[in-house]
């Protein structure tokens, strides 16, 4: 069962990088990810809408410390080969092992601390093939989103993203994930994340342009929804 969307300031928006709270809170993130499984997620989506793609650049929005983006790399490696994907978060916070376990998949990583409006509004992003988010959109608005999405499509041939499943079911397990030890801005994130979230089609209903794009959404397994764009042949 659902309820109407309900966007929240997050805390870890709000925290510097180098607070104690925010640095485990980005573990926890981490850790939702895993229990999310959206990664492999992500990489399905883009290995099976991206076939015939061949994409030498991909953008990877509210990217936050990169690691997600790096484990779908890790996946796409094998399939994708001299890849640049650029990590766009407002907080330049990759580490040097992280952008090291990029250069030893043998893909250029690049990263831009910059407002996600501000950024897709620069005209210096040119050749880009694949556009990607990973718990980003549910921060937004529906004004807001069909600003972004607006932009978004003008940028990509492929975008895939993967968002909180906004659930009852979700609300409550996000609730108790202080039993597996996350810190309480974590358990704050991820309760505040699922009621943001989404079903149904409430993004495909925000593309723009809609008869030139296949566009699929749905929930993947237990906590994710997952939305897919692609430019539809000429």
């Amino acid at each position: 069962m659902s309820f109407p969307r309900r966007v929240e300031p997050e805390l870890l928006d709000q925290l510097p990088a180098d607070d104690p709270r925010a640095i485990r809170a980005r573990r926890d993130v981490r850790r939702a990810n895993t229990l999310m499984m959206n990664a492999s997620i992500m990489a399905s989506a883009l290995l099976r809408h991206g076939a015939g793609l061949q994409p030498r650049k991909i953008v990877d929005l509210g990217s936050g410390d990169g690691h997600n983006m790096l484990r779908v790399a890790r996946r796409l490696a094998p399939h994708w080969s001299d890849v640049t994907v650029i990590l766009q978060d407002k907080q330049d916070i990759v580490n040097r092992a992280t952008r090291d376990a990029f250069t030893a998949l043998r893909w250029r990583v690049e990263t831009s601390a910059t407002d996600v409006f501000d950024f897709l509004a620069n005209a210096r992003l040119s050749g880009v093939d694949v556009v990607t988010g990973n718990l980003f959109l549910h921060h937004f608005v529906d004004e807001q989103l069909a600003r972004l999405l607006a932009s978004t499509a003008q940028l990509a041939r492929l975008v895939v993203v993967c968002e909180p499943r906004r659930a009852k079911f979700v609300v409550r397990s996000s609730r108790v994930l202080w039993a597996v030890g996350f810190s309480d801005v974590g358990v704050h994130e991820a309760i505040v994340s699922a009621r943001a979230g989404f079903n149904g089609k409430e993004l495909s209903s925000l593309w723009p342009n809609q008869d030139a794009w296949e566009l699929h959404e749905r929930t993947a397994g237990l906590f994710t929804h997952c939305f897919i764009a692609r430019r539809a042949a000429q």
